[in-house]
């Protein structure tokens, strides 16, 4: 069975955890990683047991690479490695522009390449117990809650992009509509770039969302509501903890006859492993996979339509 060999751009946060995870990958090794940054380059090589290689013989040396560098290098460093036959793994968002995604999505397609996204969120355990639950319901109106305290990293980017477009992404998966309008508020607290947003999302098919992103916030929580005419589901990601209304037999609702309220957990895993995984499944197998180019492109169109009501 061959074994692909994978390099790493970047030793940042993220590339440091893909070098680690692919370490002990199986069906795949780590050729080495590349960082701007010699010590740095160094120090992650070093933890990963690898070499820290030039880009030229990082390159030469792989058979795909994971590009997990600041954003503006994403468009460059993924249409180099499409462009040399290599397949691609570049971190959320895929590139800073439209223009530069829609690119890689033809260089992809044109070198029969696999372009994959990293929206990690696709490959975790609450967002497949969400969907498997979703099913049949038909979403009216979502609020989704994702805020953090204040790190000092993906510092180059907004909120919007840094976190946001996590359930963007989530959102557009789960409304069979075109996004119509984005109206948005925001503003920044510790650089120069939003800390903070919320946007108000409308559909073609009369869906709404509010999904609310900060960076600067007191403690960390991550929440989903979504509202139709099956009743509501309430998610608390950081609880593991589902529940919705339905029909039939489960704990009774007050002044609700026949309806239930019923519950759902889940048990968490690796979702770096599990995206890993599927990469390597889709060049090594042909198997489809989460997040490929076109709806990362549709992530990124939807974060810069709420950038863009944050600057009007």
């Amino acid at each position: 069975m061959k074994s692909l060999k994978i390099g790493v751009f970047g030793a940042g946060h993220f590339g440091r955890f893909h070098a680690l995870k692919l370490r002990g990958a199986a069906r795949a090794t780590l050729a080495g990683l590349h960082d701007p940054d010699p010590a740095r380059a160094a120090l992650v090589a070093g933890e990963a047991g690898c070499q820290a290689l030039t880009a030229e013989a990082l390159m030469a040396a792989s058979d795909a690479v994971i590009i997990a560098t600041p954003t503006l290098h994403h468009a460059r460093i993924a249409g180099q490695a499409l462009a040399a036959g290599r397949h691609v793994f570049v971190e959320k968002p895929i590139t800073a522009t439209l223009a530069e995604a829609d690119a890689l999505i033809g260089a992809a397609a044109a070198g029969g390449r696999v372009l994959m996204v990293g929206q990690i969120e696709r490959h975790s355990a609450a967002i497949r117990t969400l969907r498997e639950n979703l099913a049949g319901r038909r979403l009216m109106a979502l609020e989704a809650t994702r805020v953090a305290p204040f790190r000092p990293r993906s510092l180059d980017v907004s909120v919007v992009l840094d976190l946001m477009i996590h359930d963007l992404d989530l959102i557009l998966s789960l409304v069979p509509a075109p996004l119509t309008e984005v109206r948005a508020v925001g503003g920044a607290v510790m650089t120069q770039l939003p800390d903070w947003a919320v946007a108000q999302l409308r559909f073609a098919n009369g869906a709404q969302a509010q999904v609310t992103a900060s960076r600067v916030a007191v403690g960390l929580e991550r929440k989903l509501r979504a509202l139709g005419p099956e009743g509501e589901m309430r998610v608390d990601f950081m609880a593991r903890s589902l529940e919705y209304l339905a029909p039939g037999g489960g704990d009774g609702v007050e002044h609700m006859p026949g309806w239930s309220l019923m519950r759902r957990s889940w048990t968490d895993y690796d979702s770096l492993e599990a995206e890993q995984s599927a990469f390597i499944a889709a060049i090594l197998d042909g198997t489809p996979h989460e997040a490929n180019g076109e709806q990362g492109r549709a992530a990124l169109d939807a974060a810069l339509r709420v950038e863009a009501a944050l600057a009007g």
